[in-house]
């Protein structure tokens, strides 16, 4: 589904990410992770092309991304940023139906695109004509997520979509988020900083560090075959979250 190769970025002569290789895999949820500044939200916006590499190439179902060709791309591409990024002046609908009325979807079509999208994430209907400062955190990033979907996209993108959320309103989404990626077999590739999450939600788990990639495997063979001791240390500071996934999942 996508591929990047040999991918290197720097900010203001500060290297970010150090030749990158990264296969994302079709039907699957691939989880970066790691420490604050490891590189991983850098790396998500170059799939999607928001940002250039300096060295290096993304291929997205065997094209190209690159200035020329982002634009038609994204339009495959869903992709849900931190805070989940609505616009506070639109509406929930508004903020949903953004790209098919650019695209000029016919009225029709997009109606039923919502209605599809209400049923698969749980929204009040009754919710659609409020702005995003009157939803609740959960409504909000329930419309991000219908945002990101409502093309209907071969690629999901997203951003620590549950980080600025309490326990309990995090833990009710990352069940449904779960459900809604087994139901619609999309590609996800997902960002966090919690290795609970990364461990409930990733079918592979790509462990950063330092704009590189330390390793890419499954939550047991990074508790079981580290590649390194970092590897263990990152695990073991978050060891409480892993026993709550763990006693969740048993």
């Amino acid at each position: 589904m996508l591929a990047l190769s040999n991918i290197s970025k720097s900010f203001n002569g500060i290297p970010a990410l150090h030749d990158i290789d990264l296969q994302i895999e079709a039907s699957q949820t691939t989880v970066l992770i790691g420490p604050s500044g490891c590189g991983k939200s850098t790396l998500l916006r170059i799939m999607i092309g928001l940002i250039r590499p300096e060295n290096g190439t993304v291929r997205f179902e065997e094209k190209e991304v690159n200035p020329t060709t982002a634009r038609d791309l994204r339009k495959k591409m869903g992709y849900v940023i931190q805070d989940g990024g609505l616009f506070p002046h639109l509406t929930a609908r508004k903020n949903i139906s953004i790209m098919a009325e650019f695209l000029e979807w016919p009225a029709d079509r997009v109606d039923g695109r919502i209605d599809e999208l209400i049923d698969l994430t749980q929204f009040p209907a009754g919710g659609l004509q409020r702005f995003p400062a009157e939803l609740s955190g959960g409504q909000q990033q329930r419309v991000s997520l219908m945002r990101a979907l409502m093309l209907d996209p071969d690629l999901l993108l997203m951003d620590e979509p549950l980080g600025a959320l309490d326990p309990m309103i995090r833990f009710e989404l990352q069940t449904e988020l779960k459900a809604i990626f087994q139901k619609l077999r999309k590609t996800v590739a997902m960002v966090t900083h919690d290795m609970g999450e990364a461990g409930f939600f990733g079918d592979t788990i790509v462990l950063m560090r330092e704009g590189r990639i330390v390793q890419q495997a499954d939550l047991q063979t990074l508790v079981r075959n580290p590649a390194d001791e970092f590897v263990t240390k990152f695990i073991n500071a978050q060891r409480s979250p892993l026993e709550t996934i763990g006693e969740t999942q048993a």
